[in-house]
């Protein structure tokens, strides 16, 4: 009996691994197009003549919109079915992916920045929402892994690419390939996602009538939503890691140019080499964390982190292959503690509520990852050579945020009942 009970389980769990491709699919799509601005930054910041501070909110500008959408989701996300939303959330964002890559000017690229920032926030809430309400908390992890190696096939395979075009041709290509990606991935979700409705039968009564007549309810739900204790952990833990990160990563690509010696043409390499290690660890850390605790995990990944963390802020002039070790230690780390995390985040709050939940949780990421990289970019200046000054102030800030990320993670709660 316990034989047959443990086939049916994996019939269950290989039943599921095309949901999970095509998820993690929409998650290349939008990781790749909020990327690549940062390794195109040296190229940008020469084609418009700008320098780190508008750099900065060019980056932080997608962020920022993102974090406003999700506001709004907040309130919306949970009332509709799944797969609907986000196939139109997706359509959305490629508008605007295909709006950038006709931007003219630097006045242009923002604006489109904006649309595909507010379209792309949503998406992010809407995959982990999909993954809690189809995976349990026991294969959370892994799947949230798996999802999360779309960020390392960008790096291995956009990036790359997009590094590649954009010196062939302009910065613009490469929106257009992602763009005639996104497309593809769109008709491919259409055809695979499964209707997803049952967190609709978990809704309260008044939150089952027509929008506007259950808008009050909803509004009072949604606020005392922002006044628990575990949804400020939440978005505390998240805050922290934002901060942690993009302090550093949206100034990486240029500060291994300008001061560590590397040339743009070198930058291709290490985000290759940086996806390759990612995409192999990532479902790996994802399993780790399924068995030995999302929260233990957590705790270990991030306290390594703070290593590469301090020793690429600091990194004077070194050999590529030195530069190239440091910066896919870091990226391997940054990305592995993010599982955890989100696993965890994903679990913290019952499937009823959880499409508004991340939805303001992704909103307080896009909101702290906006407001970090442009902070970032206020305080780094550029020297007389064009290199950046005060990085490693910024790598030793990122590691305190590390450090209270740890904090924030243990004081964070799964509900009683929990699906």
């Amino acid at each position: 009996m316990q034989r047959f009970t443990d086939r049916l389980r994996e019939r269950s769990e290989r039943s599921k691994w095309p949901l999970l491709l095509v998820l993690a699919f929409v998650q290349f799509a939008h990781v790749l197009d909020f990327v690549i601005v940062m390794p195109l930054g040296p190229q940008l910041m020469r084609v418009f003549d700008i320098g780190t501070a508008s750099f900065g909110l060019l980056v932080s500008v997608y962020n920022l919109s993102a974090a406003a959408a999700g506001l709004v989701g907040v309130f919306f996300l949970d009332r509709f079915d799944r797969k609907k939303a986000l196939l139109f959330v997706f359509a959305g964002f490629i508008l605007g992916t295909l709006g950038c890559s006709l931007a003219a000017d630097e006045k242009s690229l923002l604006a489109t920045r904006v649309i595909t920032g507010a379209f792309g926030g949503l998406i992010q809430a809407l995959l982990f929402a999909i993954i809690g309400d189809c995976f349990d908390e026991g294969k959370r992890g892994a799947a949230t892994g798996t999802v999360m190696s779309a960020f390392s096939l960008a790096s291995i395979v956009g990036v790359p690419i997009a590094l590649s075009l954009a010196d062939r041709y302009d910065w613009r290509t490469p929106f257009l390939m992602l763009t005639l990606i996104s497309i593809a991935t769109w008709i491919w979700a259409a055809r695979v996602l499964p209707t997803m409705r049952s967190h609709l039968r978990e809704l309260p009564v008044v939150e089952r009538l027509p929008l506007l007549s259950s808008l009050k309810n909803n509004l009072a739900s949604t606020f005392q939503l922002f006044r628990e204790e575990n949804t400020l952990t939440a978005c505390l833990l998240i805050i922290c890691l934002m901060f942690a990160g993009f302090t550093v990563i949206p100034f990486m690509s240029a500060y291994l140019v300008a001061n560590v010696g590397l040339r743009e043409a070198d930058l291709a390499t290490v985000f290759l080499a940086g996806g390759a290690a990612t995409l192999i660890t990532s479902r790996w850390t994802g399993k780790i964390a399924d068995r030995f605790g999302k929260e233990r995990v957590f705790t270990w990944l991030a306290a390594l982190s703070m290593i590469p963390v301090f020793l690429l802020t600091h990194l004077p002039k070194v050999p590529i292959l030195v530069a190239i070790g440091i910066a896919t230690l870091f990226t391997i780390l940054i990305s592995a503690r993010a599982i955890p995390a989100l696993a965890m985040i994903t679990s913290s709050i019952e499937g009823s509520r959880r499409g508004a939940f991340l939805s303001l949780t992704s909103s307080v990421q896009q909101s702290a990852s906006g407001v970090a990289s442009f902070l970032a970019g206020s305080f780094l200046i550029l020297g007389p050579q064009g290199e950046i000054r005060r990085y490693d102030l910024a790598g030793n800030f990122a590691v305190f945020a590390t450090l209270l990320a740890i904090i924030a993670a243990r004081r964070l709660r799964r509900p009683a009942v929990l699906k």
